[in-house]
């Protein structure tokens, strides 16, 4: 199961991260979301130790939502080095995708 991240503990485990993480910006109405978290829990697996892979409800957590400015759900920012260093709209990404598109942000 993917790590859930919060306002509070945003700074910790997103931009001080050694490694890149993805924030699945998601909310429990959003039906799409949903049908996304076995693709992203595959991911995870599949990328542990290379790419930290975390999820923040936007629901709960409006702060770091308004802070980099998301509006649709599902949204993935991809940080590195504590900066956005890519993103991604709507559940569009299959497993073969989204591994592959973050392999090339691990290197």
């Amino acid at each position: 199961m993917l790590k859930d991240v919060n306002d509070n503990n945003f700074a910790t485990e997103v931009l001080q991260s050694d490694q890149p993480v993805l924030v699945d910006f998601w909310a429990e109405w959003c039906a799409p979301c949903k049908a996304m978290d076995p693709i992203l829990e595959q991911a995870a697996g599949d990328l542990d130790g290379k790419v930290k892979l975390v999820k923040l409800n936007c629901a709960d957590n409006p702060s770091t939502m308004s802070q980099y400015g998301v509006r649709n759900m599902p949204t993935y920012l991809l940080f590195k080095g504590g900066e956005v260093a890519d993103i991604k709209v709507g559940a569009t990404l299959s497993h073969v995708g989204l591994v592959k598109w973050l392999e090339g942000h691990a290197a």
